[in-house]
C-alpha cells in the first residue's frame, strides 16, 4: 500500500508539472541580469527576450540587478518563486570563482539554481601590447625568464580571469609577471593599448577589433580549438601550456525547485532561438561569441569542471576570501 501511495504521489506530481508546462507561460516573465545594462550578456539576453516574447505571446522583460560582483542579482533570483517566471542569466564567475572570493555568499552556487542552458561562450586570448617582442606564449615565457620582474599584466579586479591566468602561469613556470589591477575591462584595454601594462586577457568580443587593427596582438587563445576569426593564433595547448584555460560563458538558470517540464520548455525555446542562423550571426558570432545552446546536464558538467580548475588558479594567485 505504501509503495502504491508513493507511485501515485509521484505520478500526480509529474502530471501537475506537465500540466503547468503545457500552460506556461500565462503572464509576464522576467530574466534577472546581475550586471549593469549594456554589457555583452545583457545585450544577448535582451535579444533572446524579444524572440521569446513573440513565441510565448507574453512579455519577457530584463531586470538589471547589478552590484557586489553579481551577488545582489544572484541573491534576488535565488529567492524568487520557482515557477518559471523569474530566471537569471549570468556568467561563469557567479558559479565558479565567486565561491572562493567571498567568505559567504547570499546564495548557494551548488543548490540555489537549476541549470537551463549554456547559451554562448568565448575563449580568452592572451593579449600583448605590440611592443612586447614575444610573438606567442612560448616566447613570452622565455622572455619573462630572461627579464624577471619587468613584464606587467593588467586585470579588471580581484579574482578576474587575467589575474588567475597570469598568476597560474607564474606559479607553473616560475615567472615574475607583475600585476596591475584596473576597475573594469574598458579601462584595462585602454591601458593595454597605451602601453601602461604589457599583457592581459580578453575575448574576441572585446579585443577583436583591436587585434584586427594591430593595436594589440594575441600570443595564444586559451581554448580547445583555434578561433575561426583568428585562425593564425595557436591554442595554449599547441604551445605546450594546456593548463592555461580561460573562457567566459553566459548561462541561463531558474531558481531551484522549478518544475522540470517548465525548465525543459524554456530550454527548448531558448536553444531554438540561439540555433537560428540569422540570430546566431547577428547576436553572437558577429560579436566573437560561439553558440553552444547546451542541455542542462552539459551546463552542470561545465560548472563542475571549471570549478575544479578555478580553485587551483585561485590558490596559485594567493587570493584569500573576503
Amino acid at each position: 500500500m505504501l509503495f502504491r501511495l508513493i507511485v501515485a504521489g509521484a505520478a500526480l506530481a509529474l502530471g501537475i508539472s506537465l500540466a503547468a508546462a503545457q500552460q506556461y507561460p500565462t503572464r509576464v516573465a522576467k530574466i534577472i541580469v546581475p550586471f549593469p545594462p549594456g554589457g555583452g550578456i545583457d545585450v544577448l539576453v535582451r535579444a533572446i527576450a524579444v524572440d521569446l516574447t513573440t513565441r510565448w505571446g507574453h512579455a519577457v522583460i530584463i531586470e538589471n540587478r547589478a552590484g557586489a560582483g553579481g551577488n545582489i542579482g544572484a541573491e534576488a533570483a535565488a529567492k524568487s518563486p520557482p515557477d518559471g517566471y523569474t530566471l537569471m542569466a549570468s556568467v561563469n564567475l557567479t558559479f565558479t570563482a565567486s565561491r572562493y572570493l567571498y567568505k559567504s555568499l547570499p546564495y548557494d552556487p551548488e543548490h540555489s539554481f537549476t541549470p537551463i542552458t549554456l547559451m554562448v561562450q568565448s575563449d580568452q586570448f592572451l593579449l600583448a601590447h605590440p611592443s612586447v617582442s614575444a610573438m606567442d606564449l612560448r616566447e613570452l615565457v622565455t622572455l619573462a625568464r630572461r627579464e624577471p620582474g619587468k613584464l606587467t599584466y593588467g586585470s579588471y579586479g580581484r579574482g578576474s580571469q587575467p589575474q588567475l591566468v597570469y598568476e597560474f602561469l607564474n606559479k607553473k613556470e616560475g615567472l615574475d609577471l607583475l600585476h596591475v589591477p584596473y576597475k573594469g575591462i574598458a579601462p584595462l584595454l585602454t591601458a593595454l593599448t597605451a602601453g601602461e601594462v604589457l599583457l592581459a586577457t580578453g575575448s574576441s568580443a572585446v579585443a577583436g577589433e583591436l587585434l584586427k587593427g594591430g593595436r594589440l596582438k594575441a600570443l595564444a587563445i586559451s581554448g580547445k580549438r583555434r578561433s575561426p576569426k583568428f585562425p593564425g593564433v595557436p591554442t595554449t595547448a599547441e604551445l605546450g601550456y594546456p593548463y592555461v584555460q580561460a573562457s567566459i560563458w553566459y548561462g541561463l538558470f531558474a531558481p531551484a525547485g522549478t518544475p522540470p517540464a517548465i525548465v525543459e520548455k524554456i530550454g527548448t525555446d531558448v536553444r531554438a532561438i540561439l540555433k537560428t542562423p540569422a540570430f546566431a550571426e547577428r547576436h553572437a558570432e558577429s560579436k566573437g561569441l560561439d553558440v553552444v545552446a547546451s542541455t542542462p546536464q552539459d551546463l552542470a558538467a561545465a560548472i563542475l569542471a571549471e570549478k575544479t580548475l578555478t580553485v587551483e588558479m585561485i590558490r596559485a594567485a594567493g587570493i584569500q576570501p573576503e
